[in-house]
């Protein structure tokens, strides 16, 4: 059976080629012509050169395959054009979806976001009955996977197409070459990077629970429903502090206001715009989500697809270690 795998270069991607080829799935890819192949080492795999954002060139992507797993996007917390960012994450999500369903695949598996889901004040748990509108969404890259997710679910419902959709969390774990942005704290923090944080939240997970999620979602999830594939509640005080006793540092202690730091983001996001930098470590709205601890729960996935996350201890020891031993942490 030959599984169309998109986004595989990259962190979430490959954990999921990685699962999918262990369960005996053929691989194929799809890659731009410039992909960083560089996780593509662990798996045997066919390539197909495409983008998401040119359709014509994703039939061949799809031909011939019996599942499509759609983890691709473009993930960045800040960027210059958000339209270049919903040609790639709405537009190219709809083209592969119809090109997939005029080739025949019988089951797709679209990776959402928890970034979709409408976050209360009191920081508790929330799960897929949380729902959210456009304006609730912050930031370019969950305004596009939100109205991304809808596009989805509206395909589902009008043009009948198979689709599963699984919501993951903050995945941690090896082979983060990028790294993503969670994969970046944890870096920074463990070389000696982050001497002050702000009090907020977060789920974590290891990219690995999350790639077999996805399988159990292709195997047993209900077509048109939605699954948060998460881990463990952290502040991230307790996260920092994590990183710390693994790598044999103290953690900060210093605790600072976002607003207070609503001005350096300010330059920093003007620093990238004008081209004098990569994308910004401190941006506006980071530090907006910052004011909600994003907690999740992941209770329908483990009772309706049999999901099992690990301890995020285990996660964070997993990617600390891969990026120490990949020249990350210094």
């Amino acid at each position: 059976m030959i599984s169309l795998v998109t986004g595989a270069s990259g962190f979430v991607g490959a954990a999921v080629a990685r699962r999918l080829a262990a369960a005996g799935h053929d691989i194929r890819v799809l890659l731009r012509a410039n992909s960083n192949r560089r996780n593509l080492a662990e798996f045997d795999c066919q390539t197909v050169e495409g983008d998401l954002a040119d359709p014509s060139s994703l039939a061949a992507a799809v031909a011939g395959c019996e599942a499509v797993f759609h983890v691709a996007a473009d993930y960045r917390l800040w960027v210059p054009d958000p339209a270049a960012m919903n040609r790639v994450n709405v537009d190219g999500t709809v083209a592969l979806i119809r090109a997939a369903q005029a080739a025949g695949v019988k089951r797709i598996v679209y990776t959402s976001s928890v970034a979709t889901l409408k976050l209360p004040l009191n920081g508790h748990a929330v799960d897929e009955t949380s729902i959210a509108t456009v304006d609730d969404m912050v930031g370019a890259y969950k305004r596009s996977k939100y109205l991304a997710e809808q596009e989805v679910l509206r395909l589902v419902k009008t043009e009948r197409a198979p689709v599963v959709i699984v919501m993951p969390s903050a995945p941690v774990g090896p082979y983060d070459v990028r790294p993503t942005p969670t994969g970046r704290v944890l870096v920074d923090a463990a070389s000696g990077r982050m001497p002050a944080y702000v009090d907020t939240g977060l789920n974590v997970v290891h990219v690995d629970d999350v790639a077999d999620g996805h399988l159990r979602a292709y195997e047993k999830g209900t077509i048109g429903e939605r699954y948060i594939l998460g881990g463990q509640d952290m502040t991230l005080r307790a996260l920092l502090e994590a990183v710390a006793a693994h790598v044999g540092r103290k953690p900060p202690r210093i605790v600072l206001d976002p607003d207070m730091l609503i001005p350096i983001a300010w330059m920093a996001e003007m620093w990238a715009r004008l081209g004098l930098g990569h994308e910004p470590i401190l941006t506006r709205d980071g530090l907006r989500m910052s004011k909600k601890k994003m907690y999740f729960s992941s209770a329908r996935a483990e009772r309706e697809i049999g999901y099992v996350h690990r301890p995020a201890a285990l996660a964070i020891a997993d990617a600390l270690d891969w990026f120490r031993a990949n020249g990350y942490i210094h």
